[in-house]
């Protein structure tokens, strides 16, 4: 048997999550541990293990594409964010199943961090 990953488990209504968006193809939860006022994560339906792992030819980034763009529309005032994804355990990936971090409300370069 193989073990699913807490977001499977949230998929399949397993366990509680907050959720705050869902489709056919991506469920929308807030982050457990938020590092600004609204930290969401956009996951796939389908057990995806990250960036490298994406399938069906773009469709499903399109949805999750989808997600973010339905976010941003649900923000009040300044419609800035910051859309990050960790790609495998040395960048920081913890749960392998692909997740996009959505982050509003929080300037995350005002400390020095930059790109």
């Amino acid at each position: 048997m193989v073990n699913k990953s807490i977001f499977s488990k949230i998929i399949d209504r397993e366990i509680p999550a907050q959720i705050v968006y869902e489709t056919d193809q991506v469920i929308v939860i807030k982050d457990i541990k938020p590092i600004a006022p609204i930290h969401y994560l956009i996951i796939p339906k389908i057990a995806v293990l990250d960036m490298t792992d994406v399938r069906l030819d773009g469709a499903l980034s399109a949805h999750m594409v989808a997600a973010v763009q339905h976010l941003a529309a649900q923000l009040s005032g300044d419609q800035s964010f910051n859309i990050l994804v960790n790609n495998g355990q040395s960048a920081g990936q913890v749960v392998m199943h692909l997740h996009w971090h959505f982050i509003s409300g929080k300037n995350l370069y005002q400390n020095g961090f930059g790109l």
